[in-house]
């Protein structure tokens, strides 16, 4: 049997070199041994997919970098460092954070974003490709020059150059750009040097800000941020797709209702019941909109060249606002365009569809899902231009910043304790508490009672209550931690950035507690302790320290003192008492060992 399988396994040795180091061919090319995708045979093996780029390790970067630049590279180990989750870990100092905001408005000139090469119909797409990389390169290279040598942090740009590419061409097709911001950080999401470029293009194409999830804010917040943007000279309108796509669809299945049958008669039924309390309620309304009239004078969007209005539009009043806010030659006669351009996180892509009352974009938080521009008519008139959603160059104090804001996504992030360090600075305890329905542990003795909770104390409670407990019975703070941080992402832990004309403890006020205050001690023993890793307090350690009575002495090895030795029951004898021998009730191996070491003293 052994002689017939003998040629079965000729080459197992071959077998496991392949399995080891693959099976990917290497050919012969003058000499040299190069693998295949390095072989020059008219494919681009280094082309980039269509896949957004927004945050690097420093070897991919580095790898990038070096790829444009058609060099060899060299990757680099990194440090390991570790953090104490009990202290403001990557958070600043106010110190620090306005010496950061001074560096900012020092170098805001210097925050760009690519620009296309002046190219003909002479220029060869070769040409014109090899001056887009070049070009691509420089930009890159001068940001990471200004982040090395004036240390200073920005956000995670697009570092794939063929979304730029649609940006260009985004910007060269439309009338007016439209930026997409959020409404909780509009100058975060705004790109002022985009403005530039558009007007670098034409001077005749127009600027816009949209402020999306503007349901978010007040009436007088968005007061604010209309007299703003006033100031700096630019076109501003607010917008909630959330909201308008709510609305969108209770009419749906309002209409919906209506065709079951029997629904309509039991209607008209409650509708008569219900009519002379509607009267009141007309009557309420209409003092209540002349109340509005009186307050606030912009009840409809303005013609051009008038001050922003902080109104709330609806879809109706935004389309028509589209529709007359440009007066200047079009990029086409039959239709104005409008180039859509944000952030991936900002709502830009629920915006058109609740413009165009049926889903025309796939929605996604991440960068990378709408991968070239597309056009869409809003009505024979309005011409919409999509552009992939852009992680542009903007200045941040912390990646803690970039995660709350949802730049950075959660469920990719390493590392949750600034984050939520963070968060804890800027929700307060009580608004924590009544909103998750947990108690905080409060500050230890000898610490400052006032003080922001840290991200273990928020996390322990918060995993406690959901019963998100890890395998050894403690509460699961990596995964708390992605829930609290989608909380504040999506809204429902509201925290929003107010113009810098304006005072932030101003501008957004939170409110007061709700929940009855209950004390750490009246919760259940379990849950004291699982919201504690170390609970001991110094009173604590004080008393279980002096209360112990010590029932012996102290006593290691040999002793100075020959007529003192050690008995087996932990008592001091003297002299040549045989109860204190120590070899006695020893093993037979070590007894004589210990009989030779205790000798001296049967001597004195």
């Amino acid at each position: 049997m052994g002689k017939k399988n003998k040629g079965a396994t000729p080459n197992l040795g071959r077998q496991l070199i392949k399995d080891r180091f693959g099976h990917t061919p290497r050919r012969k090319v003058d000499d040299t041994m190069l693998h295949t995708t390095e072989l020059q045979d008219g494919y681009d093996w280094g082309r980039l997919n269509l896949s957004s780029v927004t945050e690097e390790s420093s070897f991919q970067a580095f790898l990038r970098t070096a790829e444009l630049a058609g060099t060899e590279f060299q990757a680099e180990k990194l440090n390991i460092t570790f953090v104490n989750p009990k202290q403001r870990v990557g958070l600043l100092s106010k110190t620090q954070e306005q010496r950061m905001h001074q560096k900012h408005d020092e170098h805001r000139d210097h925050l760009k974003i690519p620009r296309r090469p002046k190219w003909s119909k002479e220029t060869s797409a070769e040409e014109l490709e090899r001056a887009e990389n070049e070009a691509f390169l420089d930009w890159r290279r001068d940001l990471a020059l200004l982040q090395e040598d004036e240390e200073i942090l920005m956000t995670p740009y697009e570092k794939n150059l063929e979304f730029w590419r649609q940006l260009w061409r985004v910007v060269e097709r439309s009338d007016v750009v439209v930026q997409i911001v959020d409404a909780r950080n509009p100058l975060l999401f705004r790109s002022l040097d985009l403005e530039r470029y558009v007007k670098e293009v034409d001077s005749n194409k127009m600027n816009m800000i949209l402020v999306n999830k503007s349901d978010l804010l007040t009436t007088e917040q968005r007061r604010h941020w209309a007299e703003y943007f006033d100031s700096e000279g630019i076109r501003t309108a607010f917008y909630s797709a959330t909201l308008v796509e709510e609305e969108q669809k209770q009419e749906t299945g309002a209409s919906s209702e209506e065709s079951l049958p029997g629904v309509g008669k039991i209607r008209q039924a409650a509708e008569q019941i219900h009519q002379s309390l509607d009267m009141v309620e007309e009557t309420l309304s209409a003092i209540e909109q002349k109340l509005k009239l009186d307050n606030e004078n912009d009840q409809l969007p303005r013609l051009p060249g008038e001050k922003n209005s902080s109104r709330l539009l609806s879809r109706v009043e935004l389309i028509e606002f589209l529709r007359h806010i440009y007066t200047g030659p079009r990029h086409t006669d039959q239709h104005v365009t409008i180039g859509m351009v944000g952030y991936p996180n900002v709502g830009k892509s629920s915006t058109i569809n609740s413009l165009m009352t049926v889903k025309k974009v796939s929605v996604s938080a991440t960068p990378g899902k709408t991968k070239r521009f597309q056009t869409l008519f809003l009505d024979k008139d309005i011409l919409l231009c999509d552009c992939p959603g852009l992680v542009m160059p903007s200045f941040v104090l912390t990646k803690a910043d970039m995660l709350l804001n949802g730049i950075l996504p959660i469920d990719q992030m390493r590392d949750h304790v600034p984050a939520v360090n963070l968060l804890c600075e800027r929700i307060p305890r009580h608004v924590l508490e009544d909103k998750y329905g947990i108690v905080i542990a409060k500050p230890l003795e000898g610490e400052d009672m006032d003080r922001p909770p840290h991200s273990e104390e928020l996390l322990l409670a918060y995993g406690y209550n959901r019963g998100f407990m890890t395998s050894n019975g403690q509460p699961d703070q990596a995964r708390s931690a992605r829930y609290v941080l989608k909380d504040y992402v999506h809204g429902r832990l509201l925290y929003a950035t107010g113009p810098p004309s304006v005072s932030q403890t101003d501008y957004h006020t939170f409110s007061d507690r709700q929940r009855k205050v209950i004390e750490e001690s009246q919760l259940p023993r379990q849950q004291q302790r699982a919201m504690r890793i170390n609970k001991s307090t110094s009173k604590e350690l004080d008393h279980n320290f002096f209360s112990e009575k010590p029932t012996h002495a102290h006593v290691k090895g040999r002793t100075n003192f020959p007529n003192v030795r050690l008995s087996n029951n932990g008592t001091l004898v003297t002299g040549t008492d045989p109860a204190g021998k120590p070899w006695r009730h020893v093993k037979k191996e070590r007894r004589e060992k210990l009989r030779k070491k205790f000798s001296h003293l049967d001597e004195h």
